[in-house]
C-alpha cells in the first residue's frame, strides 16, 4: 500500500497500472473506484484509500458503475506472497469460505480464526467473511449479466445462504437491486454457459502462452492453438469446460459448469493458469537492469509464467516429463485410461484428469503411484494453501521424483516468481544465444520463472 500523498498522485494522474493495488473512496459521494477512473478529480480530503474493495465496502462505500473496481486484476503482491495472507486469498477467492466456512479457511492454514482475522485486517483492512463477500457479490454480478437464471438461483449459486442475505448485499455494493443490474436484457446463452472478460495489466503476450500451452496439450483433456485454450477442469462441485481467447483489453472466458457454485474456483484457477495478476511493469524494470538480457525482454514484451488450474496434475505432469513427447504419450494414455469422461463431449474434449485416488492403486509409473497415494492418505499436501518451501520437501521425500520436477511444479502450480531450469534444454540454448551463464541468473532474482520466459523464446 501507497503512502496516502503518492497514491493520490497516482490518482490523479490516472494510473490504470495500479488498478487492484489499492482503492480509492470519496467520502462525499459513499463511492469507491478504482485509481484509473475518468470521473472528476475529488478533493485531497474527501478521499480515503484502501488496501482492498472489501475493506471500502466495510467503511460503507459502494462500488462505482463507471469504473466498476469489483472486476480489476488482483493485486500482484498476493500473486506472489507465499505467506500465510497470500495463501488466504488464493482459498477465498477460490471460494471456500462458501465451501467450508471461516472455521475451514483457518484450518486449512493451521491458524485459529482470530488469528487469521488479525492478519486479513492488517493487511487487507477486512476479514475473511467481508473478503469473502466482496467475492459473492462479484460472483452474482458475473450471473446476472451472463446469464438467464432466475435471481433466486444466482444467489445460492454465487454463495449467498439466503435471498435476503444476496438482495441486501447487492444494495449495500452496487447500490442497486438484482433486477436493476440485470436491466430488460437477455443473454439467451446456452444452460450452464458463462461468458466472462477476464482482466489483466498490459502489456500481455497471449500467443505466447497459447503456444507454450499448446505444445503440452494432451489429447481428450486439452484442446489449443496459438490463438486459443481449451481444456477440461475438475472443480469442488463437479466438472467443467473452459475457452480462452484474446479480446480487446481482456481475455475472453467461456466457462461450461455443471454446478454454477464453481465460477469462483474456476475463474481463479483460469486466472493463475495465464499469470493475469501479475505487474509487467515491476517485472521488466528489474529484468532489464542486466543489458545482456534487455533485448530480450524489450523484444518480447508481456512474458507471463504459464500456470497451472489443478497442482495435483501438474504434479504428475512434472514426473511424466511433459516436456518430451514421450511424456506426453504417457499421459495422454493415462488420460484414456482411466481419466472422468465427459457426458457430453465438447469438441476434441472426452475427459477431465484421473481422480487422484484412482491413481493410487492403478498401473501407472511408480512415482506417480506413490505421488497419489501420499496425497490421499494426506502426507503431501497439494492445496492453494500449502507453503511452497512444504510442498517441495514433501514432493523431494517420495522415492523417484526429480528435483526438477518439483521445481517445475513451485513455478506453474504454485506461481514461484523465482525459480530457475539451468539444466532445461530450452533454458541453456536461450543463456548460449545471449551469452550468458548459469551464473548470470543470480542477477535477475527475485523474477528468474520470467526470465526464463525470455531465454526460451
Amino acid at each position: 500500500m501507497l503512502a496516502d500523498e503518492d497514491a493520490y498522485s497516482v490518482l490523479r494522474s490516472r494510473d490504470g497500472r495500479f488498478d487492484g493495488r489499492f482503492f480509492v473512496a470519496v467520502v462525499t459521494t459513499g463511492i469507491y473506484c478504482r485509481p484509473s477512473c475518468p470521473a472528476a478529480l475529488p478533493k485531497r480530503e474527501n478521499v480515503r484509500f484502501y488496501p482492498s474493495s472489501a475493506a471500502a465496502l466495510e467503511a460503507g462505500f459502494r462500488a462505482c458503475k463507471r469504473c466498476r473496481p469489483d472486476t480489476t486484476p488482483g493485486s500482484p503482491a498476493w500473486n506472489v506472497r507465499a505467506d500465510v495472507v497470500g495463501r488466504a486469498m488464493r482459498l477465498i477467492a477460490d471460494g471456500l469460505v462458501d465451501r467450508e466456512g471461516v472455521t475451514g479457511l483457518a484450518a486449512r492454514l493451521g491458524y485459529s480464526e482470530r488469528q487469521l482475522r488479525r492478519q486479513l485486517i492488517a493487511d487487507l483492512g477486512a476479514g475473511p467473511q467481508a473478503l469473502a463477500r466482496a467475492q459473492r457479490a462479484a460472483n452474482a454480478r458475473t450471473l446476472l449479466e451472463t446469464t438467464d437464471l432466475p435471481a433466486s438461483e444466482i444467489a445460492f449459486a454465487a454463495g449467498f445462504s439466503t435471498i435476503r442475505q444476496f438482495n441486501d448485499t447487492l444494495r449495500k455494493v452496487y447500490g442497486t437491486t438484482p433486477t436493476a443490474m440485470r436491466g430488460t436484457r437477455r443473454t439467451h446463452r446456452p444452460p450452464g454457459t458463462l461468458h466472462l472478460n477476464l482482466t489483466y495489466r498490459p502489456p500481455l503476450d497471449l500467443t505466447h502462452l497459447f503456444t507454450f500451452l499448446a505444445a503440452r496439450a494432451i489429447p481428450g483433456l486439452e484442446d489449443a492453438t496459438d490463438t486459443y485454450y481449451r481444456r477440461s477442469l475438475t472443480l469442488p462441485h463437479g466438472l467443467g469446460i473452459v475457452t480462452l481467447r484474446p479480446a480487446q483489453a481482456h481475455v475472453s472466458c467461456e466457462l461450461r459448469l455443471a454446478d454454477l457454485k464453481d465460477l469462483p474456483a474456476a475463474v481463479r484457477r483460469c486466472r493463475h493458469l495465464l499469470d493475469l495478476d501479475a505487474d509487467p511493469r515491476d517485472i521488466t524494470d528489474h529484468l532489464t537492469r542486466d543489458p545482456l538480457l534487455t533485448p530480450a525482454v524489450t523484444a518480447h514484451s508481456g512474458r507471463r509464467v504459464p500456470g497451472h488450474v489443478d497442482p495435483a496434475e501438474m504434479a504428475v505432469r512434472a514426473i511424466l516429463n511433459e516436456e518430451t513427447p514421450t511424456g506426453r504419450a504417457r499421459l495422454a494414455h493415462l488420460i484414456q485410461r482411466y481419466g472422468t469422461p465427459h457426458q457430453v463431449h465438447p469438441g476434441n474434449l472426452t475427459h477431465a484428469f484421473p481422480r487422484i485416488e484412482l491413481l493410487a492403486d492403478a498401473d501407472v509409473p511408480a512415482p506417480v503411484a506413490a505421488l497419489a497415494r501420499a496425497l490421499t492418505a494426506g502426507t503431501v499436501h497439494l492445496g492453494p494453501e500449502t507453503d511452497r518451501d512444504q510442498v517441495e520437501r514433501e514432493l523431494l521425500a517420495l522415492p523417484g521424483i526429480a528435483a526438477e520436477a518439483v521445481a517445475r511444479v513451485r513455478m506453474r502450480a504454485f506461481g514461484d516468481p523465482d525459480v530457475f531450469l539451468p539444466t532445461d534444454p530450452a533454458v541453456q540454448e536461450g543463456l548460449h544465444r545471449l551469452g550468458l551463464t548459469a551464473e548470470d541468473a543470480r542477477r535477475w532474482r527475485p523474477w528468474r520463472s520470467y526470465a526464463m520466459q525470455h531465454l526460451t523464446a
